[in-house]
């Protein structure tokens, strides 16, 4: 394959892509070109971030939500789902469990909540986390990433202070799209304006001021989706200067308001979303990216196949099993039974399996971050168990 007389292999020997690059990568569907995209974001994710894949815990601790975006399945006005909120015990289990267990960080996720019972009760959990988990092997505590919504300012500086740990910190508050008329058509219902794109990167430009590392992303695959669209995403990416990325395929759900659009074929929007993802780690370099769980509805391996393609973040479910059920964003969802206590190493296995590692003990902080702000990151040597301790010094060799 060419693009205006460039063959697929002089294009990702570019440093820079160019618009019309990325959207002919994008578009890859051969085995054998989108092999050589693979291989290529594959190499440099070894380059930038090193071969370990960090866990997050994930701990989904409501799904209650005041607001109503249409593909989702725990949306305001869908009442056939039972409402839960854990307690703060269940939730500080759950975060004992990700830092004995060697996962070094764990992500809080809800539904979309902003009365002040909710913020407080957040920031109740974060200071409880912090006292806790601060232990030989995580000295400065677990690393937190926090999926909670738009909030205003003082909120986000309240959970800030409240986490006992900033240099760990990291808030994912996906934009879903770029284009005004999918954000619009994702988020609106009819004579309801229940979101606003302009308001969300408002909140994504708050959260760097607070300090957190920032994350944020987009669904692939939205009906009407064209592949320029999937660039300028890639751009905004850029624009904002996000440290991570969590993104994943547009999947129908039974308890959302889009459902009789359907989604697109899987095998096709398996290879788009890998795409994505190695795409995204060409252009932005050495940023955290998320292998969704999403992508094991598509392929029973999709989320190692991500980490193939230049993932390096993945997300065990350790929200308690009975609530499982309750937190289906979409249709499918795989692990509502996985058992946490060997969940963890099965996934090891899998990821061994791609020529990566598991990064025991490390909260894997985004290394754009690390050389925006001058920090370090420290950790514990790789393997759970080891007392050997070690600073990594990140130098800015990338921008």
């Amino acid at each position: 394959m060419k693009l205006n007389g460039n063959s697929l292999d002089e294009v990702l020997k570019k440093e820079a892509l160019s618009d019309e690059d990325i959207v002919f990568l994008l578009g890859l569907t051969e085995p054998e070109d989108c092999k050589k995209l693979q291989e290529a974001a594959y190499k440099k994710t070894t380059e930038l971030m090193g071969n370990k894949v960090y866990y997050r815990g994930l701990i989904e601790v409501s799904n209650v939500c005041t607001v109503d975006c249409r593909y989702c399945g725990i949306r305001k006005d869908n009442h056939g789902v039972h409402r839960y909120t854990l307690s703060k015990e269940e939730i500080l289990e759950a975060a004992m469990f990700a830092a004995e267990n060697g996962y070094g960080s764990i992500c809080l996720q809800a539904g979309e909540r902003n009365d002040p019972k909710f913020v407080s009760f957040i920031s109740d959990c974060l200071r409880e986390i912090h006292r806790k988990t601060v232990s030989e092997s995580l000295p400065n505590s677990l690393g937190i990433t926090l999926s909670l919504g738009d909030q205003t300012k003082e909120v986000y500086e309240e959970w800030a202070e409240a986490s006992g740990n900033r240099q760990n910190l990291r808030y994912l508050a996906r934009f879903e799209s770029s284009n005004q008329e999918l954000f619009d058509f994702l988020h609106n219902v009819l004579h309801k304006k229940s979101k606003q794109l302009e308001h969300r990167l408002q909140c994504l430009q708050w959260l760097k001021e607070c300090g957190y590392q920032v994350g944020t992303g987009v669904m692939i695959g939205i009906p009407g989706q064209k592949l320029e669209d999937l660039c300028s995403d890639i751009r905004l990416y850029q624009k904002l200067e996000a440290d991570m990325i969590g993104m994943g395929p547009y999947l129908m759900s039974e308890g959302g308001d889009l459902k009789s659009l359907g989604q697109t074929e899987n095998k096709k929007l398996f290879q788009l979303s890998l795409n994505m993802i190695a795409v995204t780690r060409l252009v932005m370099g050495n940023i955290n990216i998320a292998a969704a769980t999403a992508m094991q509805v598509l392929d029973p391996q999709g989320r190692e196949t991500a980490i193939s393609y230049g993932a390096n973040v993945v997300m065990p479910n350790l929200t308690p099993l009975q609530y499982r059920e309750g937190y289906q964003l979409y249709d499918k969802k795989p692990g509502l039974k996985d058992d946490p206590e060997t969940f963890g190493l099965k996934l090891e296995e899998r990821i061994q399996s791609k020529g990566r590692e598991v990064g025991w003990n490390l909260s894997g902080s985004s290394r754009k971050w690390l050389n925006r702000t001058g920090n370090s990151q420290e950790g514990y040597d790789g393997k759970k168990g080891a007392g050997e301790q070690f600073v990594v010094w990140i130098k800015s060799s990338e921008s």
